[in-house]
């Protein structure tokens, strides 16, 4: 930022970066942010490889797949009592996009 000619200055953690000091301290609080990034991305990355060893399913739950007929009754309620998509996902059990989708899709 200096090379713009513009400093920071923190009042509460006495830190000013247009004295050398200041930029030192600025510089190492930096340096100590990556260092704990760093080790925070080495320990998910720990803990999702070893879920994975344990067989352990990750990310989002799936969620059931509509039979035909049910995709139809979705379609049907949607159609002739204007149910909200909400209400249909609830109750069919899908996601309200899947609900969405199922009714675009089929007009």
């Amino acid at each position: 930022m200096s090379v713009i000619g513009i400093d920071f200055v923190s009042v509460t953690e006495a830190v000013d970066t247009s004295l050398p000091a200041g930029e030192l301290v600025f510089q190492m609080i930096g340096a100590v942010a990556q260092f704990e990034r760093s080790l925070i991305s080495e320990r998910v990355k720990s803990g999702l490889a070893n879920a994975r060893a344990k067989g352990k399913s990750l990310g989002r739950p799936a969620l059931r797949k509509l039979t035909r007929r049910e995709a139809a009754e979705l379609r049907r309620q949607r159609r002739r009592h204007h149910v909200p998509f909400r209400e249909l996902a609830e109750k069919f059990g899908v996601s309200v996009w899947m609900a969405h989708r199922l009714c675009v899709a089929h007009g």
